[in-house]
């Protein structure tokens, strides 16, 4: 999660990230371990169908303060 963290472009959110993935624009995704199941296996599924390596964070919660966001964050992504 230190480069989610680090990086200088990003997106943040499951609508961005969804977007992302599509576009082929992500190199890789994060996604939170306690975010809505349905949300969870759709991001998944589409980064896995698309190549896109994803790794699981534990909460929202340390998604949105890695992200440098006051909300919580379901998903988020790193650009290329």
């Amino acid at each position: 999660m230190e480069a989610l963290k680090q990086a200088a472009n990003r997106v943040v959110g499951t609508k961005q990230v969804l977007r992302g993935i599509k576009a082929g624009t992500l190199s890789k995704v994060y996604v939170a371990e306690d975010a809505d199941t349905f949300l969870f296996q759709r991001i998944v599924r589409a980064a896995e169908t698309a190549r896109v390596p994803v790794q699981r964070v534990p909460s929202m919660k340390e998604m949105g303060r890695a992200c440098g966001v006051d909300t919580a964050a379901a998903a988020a992504g790193i650009c290329k």
